[in-house]
């Protein structure tokens, strides 16, 4: 009986060692979990914030893009009215030429007029 009770007892305290050690184990996979999970979450939060990074840098390279083909598409606008305007005014200059040199008075009274200018001016 007292071996019994000694056996008893030893397995007693083994079982308290052994649900100690229990213990200490799950504890130690909760800090490990615990642990993966925060490393988890700031590598998700840094994937997150590079991907806004990356995404903001390549908006302002379609801005810029947008802003530089808005500013050649003016300058083009700007020169083809430009040319425009310099044929219109081409084109005026010869009907009003064509009206006024249509009379042979007209036409002499302006090659003198001219040629007075010549001699005024050497």
């Amino acid at each position: 009986i007292e071996e019994s009770l000694q056996m008893a007892e030893r397995v007693k305290e083994e079982m308290q060692e052994l649900k100690a050690s229990n213990e200490k184990l799950l504890a130690e996979a909760h800090a490990e979990r615990d642990k993966l999970l925060k490393e988890a979450r700031e590598t998700k939060d840094a994937i997150i914030q590079e991907a806004k990074d990356a995404a903001g840098k390549e908006a302002e390279k379609m801005i810029h893009a947008a802003k530089e083909a808005i500013e050649n598409e003016k300058m083009a606008a700007i020169t083809d009215l430009k040319n425009e305007v310099g044929k219109l005014s081409i084109e005026i200059a010869e009907k009003l030429l064509q009206s006024e040199l249509e009379d042979k008075k007209k036409q002499n009274a302006l090659v003198e007029k001219l040629l007075e200018e010549v001699k005024i001016n050497p």
